[in-house]
């Protein structure tokens, strides 16, 4: 754990990667994370100061089970209700508050865990000379965990708003703020948004 926010670098050449904050995923939906509405007003102040350097991610469910590679077929098969066959269209959008940020905003879709999983974001990061992926979202210790680890493979400083993420599970998030924390020093740095605006120097 960092001593203090002076520990922090400097952020520059960043983007915003903000994972997941769509319907399926709010209060009422399929997959209702209840945390999301705490962080909600944390993110969109975030997403209000960079908004041109912002990107959602969104995971797209498959139109059958069948159209997913191997232990996904038998996921989605578990989660017929969450396929685009059975699932209202509005659920893979982006919640509201942040999705009238788009544009400037931009919007990279998914079809598994990690962000990076449509490669069209880490060469749309390359080609604009990112650096550092700030991340918030949801959640924690699933679609969170598995962008921060591709993103750590790809060379990126990984910059975590702490208290711009939700999940499902406390013992989940608690957990991986404690690998954050003493496994990936150097790679990775958790902030809270206070601090983030304070550090981010675009």
């Amino acid at each position: 754990m960092r001593d203090s926010a002076s520990d922090v670098a400097e952020i520059r050449n960043a983007v915003h990667l903000c994972i997941d904050m769509q319907n399926i995923f709010a209060p009422g939906g399929l997959w209702a994370t209840p945390w999301m509405e705490r962080v909600l007003p944390t993110i969109a102040t975030i997403v209000s100061c960079h908004p041109i350097r912002t990107i959602f991610t969104r995971f797209i469910t498959p139109q059958d089970p069948e159209d997913r590679p191997g232990q996904w077929q038998h996921y989605f098969q578990r989660w017929q209700q969450a396929t685009r066959r059975q699932l209202a269209p509005a659920a893979l959008e982006l919640v509201p508050a942040l999705n009238k940020f788009v544009p400037p905003a931009a919007v990279i879709d998914k079809p598994a865990y990690s962000a990076f999983s449509n490669p069209a974001l880490a060469s749309l990061l390359i080609e604009k000379k990112v650096g550092t992926v700030v991340i918030s979202g949801a959640e924690t210790d699933v679609c969170v965990l598995s962008t921060v680890l591709s993103a750590v493979d790809l060379g990126f400083r990984i910059v975590i708003v702490e208290d711009a993420l939700c999940s499902s599970s406390d013992v989940g998030h608690d957990a991986l703020m404690t690998m954050y924390r003493t496994r990936f020093h150097g790679q990775v740095d958790l902030v809270t948004a206070e601090e983030l605006e304070e550090f981010w120097r675009e």
